[in-house]
């Protein structure tokens, strides 16, 4: 294993790879010429994949010529994760495996941006990243010549990005064979593409397409669409082929390519995790039959030398600082260096003892007073240096172990909102510090307040900052004198650590286990007295204080300290000062090596043949290979020795695991292995698969220390030990490690108090073990390998991946052309039951979209190909905006924390649900129904009772009752009461527009019946369009027809602002109604005959246009009778939620039938006075605001919604002022009060708004109640009066106008709780409140008298029991007579009205609602004394979706997806060649568009499982909503597929 190499390339052909390297970092060859010579060294050594033409992957790559800058690019870039990720193989292995994609442009649609999105990542708008990330001569010398191209040429090349996309996609088997442009034929590719689904079933992603071929691609609206009234986005009819499916429209072009793209067949999927049998998720995860296992021998724990005793060695550190400040005061012990690499201080051994003795004697007697010291032996405190100032944290950190305080050495808190500094203060506060130790410069630079005080940091407790700096001390006293003893069982120092979830833990170290960790290192280096060590390593914590601060101090070490600002501004500086200083050691990490590479060409005469140790700190990492294999290529010339290059593996738990000694044989090559990624993903070593592309070098990072004892564990589980050939984590037994996690018992024994075991059970010692963090094994010659950190794993779907290799493998995909290098954070999310592999990095300014874009799909590729997992989102963020570490690298957990609150703004996404999302549960197999005659059993064997309730009986007729037609009514009342005020019109300012007594009605309506008779010419029974604002106009007119003999339809008149998109749905009302005439005012005729009108339609094909604000005075001859009751009285026509525009016919009788069930239901008489708040065009809301007071004679006050927008609490105020006991309103009126009103309830309390009158408060709806909005309603106007009991619902359709409407009298509106996954399966299933995948469902309000409701099957007809979801029938005497259509469908419509059950009662005639929902017996009892049924409205079955088999309502995942951000303020679902499209309305700045796509898939994920296709970001306001304050979806379906919306951003997910 040892002598096995990477690639086996020749050492000169790796000295010539080095110096090309160097060549392109510096600008001095392009990148073409260097790849061409590269191609030529390397190409005979290149393991050849099958089938792949040698050239391949030099024709492919988009030649780059580095600007001016680029040499800056390599020399800059860092963070603390970064060049240790560079290796030529690995590049190489990646380039190969990305060649293996022939197609390299991978067909994934391109999300589309608006402009102003674009825009942002231009270079000027970005500072570039500061040093520590990328580059400060990157702005320069690229002038304006690359911003982003014109919007124009942009669009065009994505035009034709897309067509090639779609027709050039050779690896797909899918695309149609048209050869239409793109999107021609959309309906043709798609059919196309059905008819190929079923062969592909096997391999295709279990789920998208599967069920396309069942269903063909029907568009989901009912075949009454024709009659639709025109979408709201101007003319998207002109967009339609016959079939509904859009034509030439990018994006449908678009969607069709992500649909042929998602049906490539992919590897087999993995096994579904569960079955979703609804009860519970049963996670069945089937392992790879041909993964491997291991087949080792049960490993044997590994000792390290015996720790030697030594004669000399100090019995504690005190003691060795104390001997050699006494012996040898002027010994070096500290040399710090300024910017420029000048020595600016030397430390000597006699003014750290002297100073130290002076800060523990200051610590121990000056704070706090004498009988009550702030700091006691024993007590913890912070020692906050910056990294600069290295000789004033020693001298504070050993005055420390001098008075027998505990220090807590931390970072230097920048800004009160330091990433990860409040981590660090809840750690402070749990360690009890009170005092903080800093440096003079360091203290003048923290953040004060006005008053000079330096203020609490988010988190921290309350501190006492203490200086010093020798001279703010006071001397001790003559006779003072530290008690030094010998090293003991107490606590030395607290070492911070940050864990992957960002949390801080503080590792206690003791003094013996300090002592001896000294001892064993310098046993292991061979260090000796007055040695010289040159340190880059932080010395606060790990290998750098180790080494830096106290193991050199038990040897009387010189060490000189380079700090980060200077490696910043000349990497080479730590080279310069070990030539300068002749040192012995050196402690780096691979950055400052790959750093050293970059930056050797200016340097002549360096010699490093003093060097006898190099520690490479994080040698542990896998990747820093590269790093010391490129370091020794290059400085071997310069005296660099091989076995110089000492990695080392280390942990704050268990300090030094391993380190490689300097040996003076140089014939013993170190150890390698180059070991296989898929073996390593199932934790099994495998030397060098077949592949050659997926493999990790790892190099040995020598053997245990002495005096220590190493075995590897089982990662999870009880710590069962590893066969040789496993990968586990090391385990350490020795003194010299942590001892605990301070003031965390239960995870200290889980991680320091460990008792691995063997197979047999026995533990291997009787001593616990710590664990280390490590992943790795120990390999022959007992040298250790480490392949991974425990912080760093992703387990998907039951394999292993290491963060680093992925960041590897991103890097290797043309690396420096589109993000920094250092600046890429990999982790996983958990959803849906698994975790999910996240890659985010800092994108470069200058790249383009598409470039990134590019890159972005190639890094998909090369993840899948090396590392078998898929990414399931890959976001890009502009230049510098991650949260950094002190160091400058990525705050890995506050970067996740901002991705997963949405608030990291993202300038690119691209999301993979539909590959890596394996474990939905299975689709569901519809099963065959049960015949009528088993239901029949069923029902009698089981006791259920057939689900069915009725309202109470119409009762004994009253004296205006007995009238068959309203006009008589009104005829009566103006008789009888001439003077009783009907209706009230209220003005914005709540003052009384106007009125009306029943004679001044009967009498306007005589004079509009004469003028239809003169200048109409109408006969009766004729068509009459009234198009008036609400308001008393438009009664008048309605009586007036009837008073004619005409038949009415009320229509909402042209909105003037929005004319374009309004007046079409007038006019197709006007003419599917087939009216002879139009009635309207004077404002609104001249809107129709204006300028903007006749643009919007042909002006001329109108009707007549009547105006009635000049009357004739004269009446009618008589007033017209009509014969038949069962004749018209009036059409309702109304656009229905899915678009659809129906109009429905009411007859005299069921007009009548209509006004007298509600009149018993809410106890109406004409004391009464009802305020009405609602749109006086369709429906219950017509009906109330035109008919109910004529029929039962009580004052209606009548609110315009519109009116509401001006004067939001004009409702209430005037609920409150006429005292009225019964209201009416619809959802969008309750949620403007809701949103309009909630700051104002003290105001309006005051102008005396008073609520306690109001009994009944009922939201008129055609839908499943909303039942958040209710009770946010009934919440906020509580203080107000407001009984909670009072507000509740109505249900009316188009067959019958008003099923429910809770009444007066009668029980409380029930709620219940169902489960929603069971509803998906059309089941209803009752829970309790409160638990998973709830759904809380109202009652739509009581029953109304005259109705009988029952529930059917849709499919089956037949009838179901109690609590089962079905389709709500009604049976009633105002149920509407048939749809009015011009359209020869009535055919179709007809079973709407005149359904018969298929057994059971089949006489009755039923309307079918086209809502599911289910009846329930509840406890209560109603007015009669029987038991309440109970009706609860889930959804309208037009709409809802059927996906995987199951049945979906858009309002649930909308519910969902509106929870996930703040700025999310509306949300509409639809479906598109079975893609879940999501559209968003955004209430922020358009930079979050980009963080709702991950949250929306997420949510969608894991409460519906369902994958989300698109995700599509607009402004508010673009979802349409009707009047009733439904979402109109299918007009926003039509808008979106005719590229009408104008969207933020679009996200098409792979």
């Amino acid at each position: 294993m040892a002598d096995r190499d990477t690639l086996p390339l020749p050492l000169e052909v790796r000295a010539r790879l080095a110096e090309l390297e160097l060549e392109l970092s510096e600008g001095d060859i392009t990148q073409k010429g260097y790849e061409k010579k590269r191609s030529k060294l390397i190409g005979a050594y290149l393991p050849q994949p099958p089938g792949v033409d040698p050239s391949l992957p030099q024709e492919r790559r988009t030649p780059v010529t580095p600007s001016s800058s680029s040499r800056y690019h390599r020399r800059r870039s860092s963070g603390s994760r970064d060049e240790r990720y560079r290796s030529d193989v690995h590049t190489e292995a990646v380039q190969a495996a990305l060649a293996k994609h022939k197609e390299r442009k991978m067909a994934v649609p391109m999300p589309s941006k608006r402009r102003s999105l674009v825009v942002q990542t231009s270079m000027d708008a970005y500072t570039p990243p500061d040093t520590s990330s990328g580059s400060e001569g990157e702005g320069s010398g690229q002038g304006d010549s690359q911003g982003t191209p014109n919007s124009s040429q942009g669009s065009i090349n994505m035009e034709h990005w897309i067509s090639r996309a779609i027709h050039g996609s050779t690896t797909s088997s899918t695309t149609s064979s048209s050869s239409t442009q793109s999107g021609g034929s959309g309906a043709a590719r798609l059919s196309d593409l059905t008819a190929q689904t079923h062969i592909e079933n096997h391999c295709a992603p279990p789920d998208v397409t599967t069920y396309t071929s069942e269903h063909s691609i029907q568009v989901e609206r009912p075949q009454g669409s024709t009659s639709r009234s025109v979408p709201k986005y101007g003319n998207a009819e002109l967009m339609e082929t016959g079939d509904g499916v859009p034509v030439s429209s990018r994006v449908s072009a678009k969607i069709q390519q992500l649909v042929n793209t998602l049906k490539r067949p992919k590897r087999p999927p993995l096994r579904e995790f569960f079955v979703d049998d609804f009860e519970e998720l049963l996670e069945v995860l089937q392992p790879d039959p041909n993964q491997p296992k291991p087949e080792g021998a049960q490993m044997l724990p590994m000792r390290g030398e015996q720790l030697g005793v030594v004669t000399n060695w100090p019995p504690s550190l005190e003691a060795a600082l104390q001997r050699w400040g006494t012996i040898s005061p002027k010994a070096p012990c500290l040399t710090t260096m300024d910017t420029n690499g000048k020595p600016l201080y030397i430390l000597t051994y006699g003014k750290l003892w002297t100073r130290s003795m002076k800060v523990a004697y200051n610590i121990l007697h000056k704070l706090g007073s004498k009988q009550e010291p702030m700091v006691r032996p024993g007590d913890r405190v912070a020692l906050v240096f910056p990294n600069n100032d290295p000789a004033a944290f020693m001298v504070a950190f050993y005055g420390c172990l001098l008075a027998e305080v505990v220090p807590v050495p931390i970072e230097v808190p920048l800004t009160r909102k330091d990433a990860g500094s409040q981590q660090i203060g809840f750690l402070l506060g749990s360690c009890g510090v009170t005092v903080a130790l800093t440096s003079d410069a360091c203290h003048k630079g923290l953040p004060k307040s006005p008053t000079g005080e330096i203020p609490q940091f988010k988190g921290w407790p309350k501190l006492l900052w203490f200086v010093t700096e020798s001279k703010h001390l006071s001397k001790p006293p003559r006779d003072w004198f530290p008690h030094i003893k010998d090293a003991n069982n107490d606590t030395a120092y607290i070492e911070y650590k940050t864990c992957k979830d960002g949390s801080v833990l503080g590792v206690t170290v003791t003094r013996i286990a300090l002592l001896t960790h000294c001892q064993a290192l310098t046993q292991a280096c061979g260090y000796t007295e007055a040695e010289t060590i040159v340190n880059v390593l932080d010395f606060k914590k790990d290998v750098g204080l180790w080494h830096g601060i106290l193991t050199s101090v038990m040897n009387m070490m010189h060490v000189i300290s380079i700090p980060y600002s200077l490696m910043k501004v000349n990497p080479l500086s730590w080279i310069q000062k070990v030539c300068q200083y002749k040192a012995k050691v050196s402690c780096v990490k691979s950055r400052d090596m790959h750093w050293a590479l970059v930056a050797h060409r200016d340097q002549r005469d360096v010699n490093l043949s003093s060097l006898r140790m190099l520690i490479v700190a994080d040698g542990s990492n896998p990747w820093s290979i590269s790093s010391c294999d490129a370091f020794l290529n290059v400085f071997q010339s310069k005296g660099l020795r091989p076995e110089v290059i000492c990695p080392c593996a280390s942990s704050p738990e268990a300090l030094t695991v391993a380190i490689r000694r300097p040996t003076d044989d140089s014939n013993q090559p170190p150890g390698r292995g180059v070991l296989s990624m898929q073996g390593l993903s199932y934790g099994v070593i495998r030397v060098d698969s077949e592949e050659k592309l997926s493999v990790l070098t790892v190099q040995d990072v020598g053997t245990v220390m002495p005096g220590g004892l190493m075995c590897v564990v089982k990662p999870d589980g009880v710590p069962q030990i590893c066969r040789t050939d496993e990968i586990g984590e090391l385990c350490v037994c020795s003194i010299a490690t942590g001892t605990s996690y301070y003031g965390l018992s239960g995870m200290t024994k889980n991680t320091f108090e460990v008792f691995p075991m063997c197979s047999s059970g026995a533990p291997v010692s009787e001593y616990p073990f710590a664990r280390t963090g490590l992943l790795g094994f120990i390999g022959p010659g007992g040298l250790v390998f480490i392949a991974g950190k425990m912080d760093g794993l992703m387990v998907v779907s039951g394999r292993r991946h290491n963060a680093d290799d992925i960041v590897a493998t991103a890097l290797a995909v043309e690396p420096m052309k589109f993000v920094y290098r250092g600046r890429i954070a990999v982790f996983s999310i958990s959803v849906l039951h698994d975790e999910r592999v996240v890659i985010v990095a800092e994108q470069r300014p200058d790249s383009t979209e598409e470039d990134s874009f590019q890159w972005m799909s190639r890094v998909l590729q090369a993840i899948d190909s090396i590392h078998q997992v898929g990414v399931y989102c890959l976001a890009l963020v502009p230049a510098n905006t991650l949260p950094k570490t002190p160091l400058g690298g990525i705050h890995l957990s506050e970067t996740k924390q901002l991705f997963l609150e949405g608030s990291l703004h993202p300038c690119n996404v691209l999301m993979c649900p539909h590959t890596c999302v394996t474990n939905l549960p299975k689709p569901r197999q519809k099963q065959p129904e049960i015949g009528p005659a088993s239901v029949m059993v069923g029902n009698l064997v089981s006791g259920k009772r057939i689900a069915q309730a009725s309202g109470r009986d119409l009762g004994q007729i009253e004296d205006n009752d007995q009238f068959l037609f309203l006009s008589e009514v009104l005829q009566w009342r103006a008789q009888t009461t001439p003077d009783h005020i009907l209706y009230t019109l209220l003005s914005s300012r709540g003052t009384i527009a106007s009125s009306l007594t029943c004679l001044q009605l009967h009498k306007r309506a005589e004079k509009i019946a004469a003028m239809l008779g003169e200048r109409g010419h109408l006969q009766d029974g004729d068509h009459v369009a009234l198009v008036y604002p609400p308001g008393i106009d438009l009664i008048a007119a309605f009586y007036g027809c009837l008073y004619a003999g005409c038949v009415p339809i009320t229509v909402r008149p042209p909105h003037p602002q929005n004319i374009a998109t309004t007046l079409p749905t007038v006019k197709m009302i006007v003419e599917v109604s087939r009216s002879t005439c139009i009635m309207t005012s004077q404002v609104i005729c001249k809107l129709l005959r204006s300028k903007e009108a006749s643009a919007a339609v042909d002006v001329r094909t109108w009707p007549p246009v009547l105006d009635t604000d000049d009357l004739p005075k004269k009446r009618p001859p008589q007033v017209y009778k009509p014969s038949d009751p069962d004749t018209l009285a009036y059409l309702d026509f109304s656009v229905s939620t899915t678009g659809m525009l129906a109009g429905v016919k009411m007859s005299h009788t069921a007009t009548s039938a209509f006004c007298r069930s509600i009149k018993l239901q809410c106890e109406l008489y004409p004391s009464r006075e009802v305020a009405i708040c609602l749109d006086p065009y369709c429906g219950l809301g017509f009906v109330l605001w035109c008919l109910c007071s004529v029929y039962s004679g009580h004052q209606s006050i009548l609110i315009p919604p519109s009116e509401l927008e001006i004067n939001p609490a004009l409702w209430l105020l005037a609920v409150s002022q006429y005292k009225v006991r019964d209201t009416f309103c619809s959802y969008s009126v309750m949620e403007l009060c809701t949103k309009g009103l909630g700051l104002q309830t003290e105001s309006l309390k005051s102008r005396g708004l008073d609520l306690s009158r109001v009994r009944t408060c009922v939201v008129v709806a055609e839908e499943r109640p909303r039942i958040s909005l209710t009770q946010s309603f009934s919440k906020l106007f509580k203080d107000l009066g407001l009984h909670p009991r009072a507000v509740s619902t109505s249900f009316g359709c188009r067959v019958n106008l008003a099923i429910c409407l809770q009444g007066t009298s009668g029980p409380d509106p029930t709620t219940v709780f169902v489960d929603m996954r069971a509803l998906r399966h059309d089941r209803v299933r009752l829970v309790e409140r409160g638990s998973p995948h709830s759904l809380p469902l109202m009652e739509s309000g009581k029953i109304l008298p005259g109705v009988r409701i029952i529930i059917a099957n849709p499919e089956t007809k037949g009838p179901l029991g109690d609590s089962h979801l079905g389709e709500v029938w009604v049976h009633s005497a105002h149920n509407s007579s048939g749809y009015f259509t011009i359209y020869g469908e009535e055919s179709l419509q007809s079973d709407h009205f005149n359904s018969h059950l298929s057994f059971g009662d089949t006489q009755t005639i039923w309307a079918r609602t086209g809502y599911l929902g289910f009846l329930r017996r509840t406890e209560l009892t109603d007015a009669s004394g029987e038991r309440h049924d109970a009706l609860y409205v889930v959804g309208a079955l037009d709409e809802a979706m059927e996906l995987r088999g199951m049945r979906y309502h858009p309002i649930d995942i909308e519910t969902s997806v509106i929870r996930t951000h703040k700025s999310i303020t509306e949300c509409a679902v639809f479906t598109w060649t079975n893609l879940l499209v999501v559209v968003v309305e955004l209430d922020g700045s358009e930079q979050e568009a980009l963080d709702l796509v991950p949250l929306v898939t997420n949510v969608v994920l894991e409460e519906h499982y369902l994958i989300v296709g698109v995700v599509v970001v607009v402004d508010i306001g673009v979802i349409p909503i009707n009047s009733r304050g439904e979402k109109q979806r299918m007009h926003l379906r039509d808008g979106f597929l005719a590229d009408q919306l104008d969207p933020i951003y679009v996200a098409y997910n792979m």
